[in-house]
């Protein structure tokens, strides 16, 4: 339910911020919002709200790139420190665990980033709910 009062949020970003991390609607909580490994669905297959709004783009990689980037630096500049490993064994531990944590976060910041632009109701999330009121 839409409202005018700007006071009152009917669309919490923190509640749609989880849900977006957990890759469920930020409506319902309940739906997928993704078919596959990044394709955002059309429409929550539970509650039947509308994704087909969402802008994405390069968000989610530019978020996973700054969070996995900062998380490695610091575990990489501490086990040089403290272990001296070889360059090889640097790089295939490190390069492994970046790889492996990136294929993860991509799609929970994917779902993060719709979450937030249905909260917000940005690039027409929400204008059915205005036309109607």
């Amino acid at each position: 339910m839409y409202s005018d009062d700007p006071f009152i949020d009917d669309r919490p970003l923190g509640r749609a911020m989880l849900r977006g991390l957990a890759c469920r609607c930020p409506a319902c909580g309940k739906g997928r919002v993704l078919q596959g490994y990044l394709k955002v669905r059309d429409t929550c297959p539970n509650c039947h709200e509308d994704l087909s709004h969402q802008r994405a783009d390069d968000g989610p990689a530019y978020l996973t790139i700054l969070i996995v980037g900062h998380l490695m630096l610091p575990l990489m500049a501490a086990a040089f420190i403290a272990y001296r490993p070889e360059p090889w064994q640097m790089i295939a531990l490190f390069g492994s665990a970046t790889v492996v944590l990136s294929l993860l976060m991509l799609p929970r910041m994917k779902g993060l980033m719709v979450a937030i632009q249905w909260s917000r109701r940005m690039h027409g999330f929400g204008d059915s709910e205005i036309a109607h009121d």
